[in-house]
């Protein structure tokens, strides 16, 4: 990588630089690594679509792997209750990623999956546990649902925390801290999986002048938000403003590639 490039690309794109950066830390701090933000930015950036998917599940990635790391050494990860939610999601996410999709097909699968972020996060502070636990939990039911979730995100750009924290919110799988905890699993192995997927396609390209900028700038945010987390603040309000946001986005996407 050309050092000079890198520079010009930073000028360039400040702007989507510092959203990135603030992107990292608000959802680090709640367990999610913030793939639909991130491709709501991409998406009115202009980059060419191919390029968005891989962007973001790396960012992705970058984000909730010091999620993880922290999780794990603090021994919060109950990977026995998690393995069934992944096992069908990793193959289905390669798969997604590595299908060839073309760009109408694209946008139009991104406008309906930010648009369900939207509304997800403008809902999140009524999506809460119960503390009615579900301890009847269900393999084949949490594997078909994180197959499916897995699938999508693949196809779409995203880990699928946005998906799956809902689902096992409303079925009162686990306390709150817990489900976090276990989207950012979620995540982590659905970005990696879908990256792969992508990598793998012979149409597969990527800016790596603009890409490694922007994951430095997320693993920066990402360990800020990390040790923020819940303890110390609920975003609520940045999550509504950010719903709007992606709302806007996911809207504008929605009418330019199904009524123009």
């Amino acid at each position: 990588m050309n050092l000079q490039i890198i520079f010009e690309s930073v000028l360039n794109n400040w702007h989507i630089i510092l959203l990135f950066f603030t992107v990292a830390i608000l959802y680090s701090s709640v367990g999610f690594g913030g793939g639909s933000s991130y491709l709501a930015i991409l998406a009115l950036s202009g980059i060419i679509f191919t390029q968005i998917r891989a962007t973001a599940l790396l960012c992705n990635i970058v984000v909730v792997l010091g999620n993880v790391y922290l999780f794990n050494r603090q021994q919060k990860i109950d990977w026995k209750k998690i393995m069934p939610l992944v096992l069908l999601s990793i193959p289905l996410a390669f798969l997604g990623g590595k299908i060839k999709i073309s760009q109408q097909l694209f946008f139009i699968l991104l406008g309906f999956t930010l648009l369900f972020a939207a509304i997800t996060m403008w809902l999140s502070r009524k999506i809460i546990a119960s503390n009615n636990l579900n301890n009847n939990s269900k393999p084949f039911k949490n594997g078909g649902f994180g197959g499916i979730i897995g699938f999508i995100s693949g196809m779409v750009g995203i880990g699928g925390g946005i998906f799956l924290a809902p689902l096992l919110h409303l079925a009162n799988w686990d306390t709150p801290k817990k489900i976090a905890v276990t989207a950012s699993i979620f995540i982590l192995v659905n970005s990696i999986a879908g990256f792969i997927g992508q990598y793998s396609n012979p149409d597969f390209v990527i800016d790596w002048n603009l890409t490694s900028v922007l994951l430095l700038t997320v693993f920066i945010g990402g360990q800020i938000g990390s040790r923020i987390s819940t303890n110390y603040y609920t975003p609520i309000q940045l999550k509504k403003a950010t719903a709007i946001l992606i709302a806007f986005v996911s809207l504008r996407i929605l009418y330019k590639y199904l009524f123009i």
